[in-house]
Order: structure tokens, then C-alpha cells, then sequence
């Protein structure tokens, strides 16, 4: 016979606790324990004496050419190359981000049956979103549900290609007994999600909501549960999107899809370094040019410094979509190797557009318009700046430096500024003129001459 207990479970990270605690030990996030019914059994697992099922690695038939094309090169793009049949994922985003425009215009174009279940708005809001989408298609079906059963049901009675649940902290499994969008429920019900769709070959794409810290709300099993978790990710004062890919087991982590919000839906950007740089003013003090890879694909993008007189006795170090706490170690290594005094000043860096720079290749960049914007002098406009800085002010080589220089002239750049260690293995071209540099020092005093 089946006993309940209780037992309090934190809603951000998943630690678990016998008793309610104000403050979770784990992820030290306040009031963010939720009671939880588990329910017992003092029952020995059975073990069936028939045979099993097994097979050979060579026995099972797997292509890549079974993927299903989204016909968003972009979303393709950050998935591996589509959606593998069998699949769970994962897409998360701030409210109002366009998690569900995306996910409808990625399985509209799909010429394939698609559930689309919904939790959050009926029937005829959808429709209307579809309207404004120019959505029409007739192997697109609709279903307002909430509890996961009939939505189970519903795909028996399709066998859709591609199921996207909208939201999964809105669904429930009604033989338990918590209420929709605790934990118990959130897992319980991507667990029946992923066994039915491992079984019966078809993708699933479940919608989920995320905290105030911008993680994906629920456990931290959920993550681990599914196959790809992808982030739709954006400010509210900019118009393009970033699709990007956390984790993947059936393609690469670095790849990034870039989209527009419009009127009707989002659009796919085909060339993203022309977009981040349109706006880029010509002659200004503090802007600099570098190139970022992201996946296989190479981004221009603009790197901008002001620095500033302090006031006060401790000068602020402020960072937008470059990490701070690289920051820091860059203008300790300015200061130390290059003599750029900038321990009595403000430094504000922002990577235009708002996207996010992880790779080291854009340290001179910023070590760049941090002195331009020092010293008031203006970096060629014609200039792309490509180079890691170690802490010995040495410039260190970067990958992919080709597609970097490639991307560069493209966009009309007369002059590459690049490690000494690249200049080697660099295709040289009569369009873009090729300067290689060893340390921090020799860089400043030649992109500042």
C-alpha cells in the first residue's frame, strides 16, 4: 500500500528539504520552497521473466536526411539542422519575447501534421495570431488543453510529425495530486512527453517560462531530461531576437540564429554583421570593429568604450554583453603592460546591438576603444581588430581567423589588425591589408599613432 509524505522542494535549483526553509542552501534564493505530496511504496519492483527486446548498433537505421526542415534556416540552423524525429526541446525566454510566434511560424511551414497544444489561450487566440502570422495551413491542428492526457489522446488519434506544448507549467497529469506548474507536475509530465515520443518517433517542442534570473523555471532535471534546450533571448529596446542553443545532443552549442520582430512575425536576418554595424557612427572616439565566431558562422560586431573622470573613490566598471569580470583583468593588464592609466577613471563598455561576446578574440578590441575613448583619438573606420590578450600584455591567436578576415571584406574593411601567430596561416588578399601585432603595447601605439 502506497504512502504520502510531504517534503519541500526549491523551485529554482530543486534541492530538496524534510522541512520549509526561508532561504535555500543551494541557490540561496529566498521563499522559493514549495510543498511537494510524494507519494511512497514499500512494493519490490517486479522483474518480467519474458524476453527482451535488444538489437544490434548496426541493426538500427538512423540518417541525418530524416530531419525535419522547419524552412527557417535560422531555427534549422541552432537545431543541428532540423528537427530529429524522437526529440524533446526545450525553448525558454522572457515573457513577450516571442517564444510562441516562434515556435508556430518554425512548425507552420512544416508539410507534415502538427499538434499545436496550448494552455495559455484558447482556440480563437490562436487563430487570431495565425491571422496576423498569414498562417494557413491544413495539416496545422489546434488544441486548448491542460491536462496532459487528452493531449496524449489527441496525438494517438493524429500521429503528428511535431507536437509543440504551450506551456508546459500550464499542464497537468491528473493522477497526481499538486497542482499544475509545481515541480512534481513539470517533471512528471516532460517525463510522459518524452517516453510517448521516444516510442512513436515524433518531435516535441515544449514552451517554458523563466525566472526573474533568467533560467528556465522548474527543476534542474528538466534540462537534463530533454535533448536540446535552446533560449530565445533579446532586449525590449531592440528588434531582433537571438536564438541560442545551451544544449544539444544532436548538434553544436555555438551556432546562433538571429531574427527581427515585425508586425507579422519574426523574420530571419541573413547577415548579421550588416545589421549590428548599420547604425555605426564613423568618427567617434571609443568604437572599434572585431569579429566574433559564433558556431560556424563569423559576426561582425561593434565594440564601444567610454571612459570618464571619477568623482568619487571608487570609479565604476560597467560591462554590457562583455563579461565583467574580463573587464577587469583587461585594464589591469592596459594599465600594467600598455601604461594606459585607467585606475582613477570610469570605464562603460557595450557591445552594440545587445548581443553577447563569450570568446577571448574581442580582448584587443576592447582594450582598443578602451584607450581611444582615453586619449580622445579616432580608430580607422576601415579597421577590424581581431587578437586575445593574455596577462603578460602578449596578443594571442585566435580560430577561424580566415572566415573572420573573409566576413571583413565583405563589408568593405581595408585593414585587418591580427596576432603575430595568425599572420601565418592567413590567405593574404589584395582587398584587405594584413597587420600583425605580438603584444598589447605595440598594438595601442599602432592603431593610436
Amino acid at each position: 500500500m502506497s504512502k504520502t509524505r510531504i517534503k519541500y522542494i526549491c523551485s529554482n535549483c530543486g534541492y530538496e528539504s524534510l522541512r520549509w526553509l526561508g532561504k535555500c542552501p543551494e541557490c540561496e534564493s529566498w521563499n522559493s520552497f514549495t510543498e511537494e505530496v510524494i507519494e511512497t511504496s514499500k512494493r519490490k519492483p517486479v522483474i518480467s521473466k519474458s524476453k527482451y527486446e535488444v538489437n544490434t548498433i548496426d541493426s538500427i537505421s538512423a540518417n541525418e536526411e530524416d530531419r525535419i526542415k522547419t524552412g527557417i534556416n535560422e531555427f534549422d540552423r541552432v537545431l543541428g539542422g532540423g528537427l530529429m524525429p524522437g526529440s524533446v526541446i526545450l525553448l525558454g525566454g522572457d515573457p513577450g519575447i516571442g517564444k510562441s510566434t516562434l515556435a508556430m511560424q518554425a512548425t507552420a511551414n512544416i508539410k507534415q501534421k502538427v499538434l499545436y497544444a496550448t494552455g495559455e489561450e484558447s482556440e480563437k487566440q490562436i487563430k487570431l495570431r495565425a491571422s496576423r502570422l498569414k498562417i494557413s495551413s491544413a495539416d496545422f491542428f489546434v488544441q486548448a488543453e491542460t491536462n496532459l492526457s487528452d493531449i496524449i489522446g489527441a496525438i494517438n488519434q493524429l500521429s503528428p510529425s511535431v507536437v509543440v506544448v504551450d506551456s508546459i507549467q500550464t499542464m497537468y497529469r491528473s493522477e497526481l495530486e499538486n497542482s499544475p506548474g509545481t515541480i512534481t507536475q513539470i517533471r512528471e509530465c516532460t517525463a510522459l512527453l518524452m517516453e510517448e515520443a521516444k516510442k512513436k518517433h515524433y518531435s516535441v517542442i515544449i514552451i517554458g517560462h523563466v525566472t526573474k534570473e533568467g533560467m528556465i523555471a522548474g527543476p534542474k532535471l528538466l534540462e537534463h531530461m530533454v535533448d536540446t534546450v535552446i533560449q530565445f533571448e533579446g532586449e525590449s529596446n531592440y528588434s531582433f531576437r537571438i536564438l541560442r542553443a545551451q544544449k544539444n545532443r544532436f548538434g553544436s552549442t555555438n551556432e546562433i540564429g538571429v531574427f527581427e520582430m515585425h508586425e507579422d512575425g519574426l523574420r530571419e536576418v541573413k547577415n548579421p554583421s550588416e545589421l549590428f554595424l548599420s547604425e555605426r557612427e564613423k568618427q567617434t572616439p571609443g568604437s572599434v570593429v572585431t569579429s566574433s565566431i559564433e558556431g560556424t558562422r563569423p559576426i561582425l560586431l561593434e565594440v564601444q568604450a567610454l571612459v570618464t573622470p571619477s568623482n568619487y573613490g571608487y570609479p565604476q566598471r560597467v560591462s554590457n554583453g562583455f563579461d565583467q569580470r574580463r573587464l577587469s583583468i583587461l585594464l589591469a593588464v592596459l594599465e600594467k603592460r600598455a601604461n594606459v592609466r585607467v585606475s582613477a577613471t570610469n570605464v562603460f563598455v557595450n557591445i552594440a546591438g545587445g548581443i553577447r561576446i563569450t570568446e577571448p578574440a574581442a580582448d584587443l578590441a576592447v582594450c582598443s576603444a578602451i584607450a581611444s575613448s582615453l586619449s580622445d583619438k579616432v580608430i580607422d573606420n576601415q579597421t577590424i581588430i581581431i587578437g586575445e590578450v593574455g596577462l603578460g600584455g602578449e596578443i594571442r591567436s585566435v580560430g577561424h581567423i580566415d572566415k573572420r578576415i573573409q566576413e571583413a571584406e565583405k563589408l568593405g574593411f581595408k585593414t585587418a589588425l591580427i596576432p603575430a601567430g595568425n599572420s601565418k596561416g592567413v590567405k593574404y588578399s589584395e582587398k584587405i591589408k594584413i597587420q600583425s601585432v605580438e603584444n598589447l603595447h605595440q598594438a595601442i601605439n599602432l592603431i593610436l599613432k
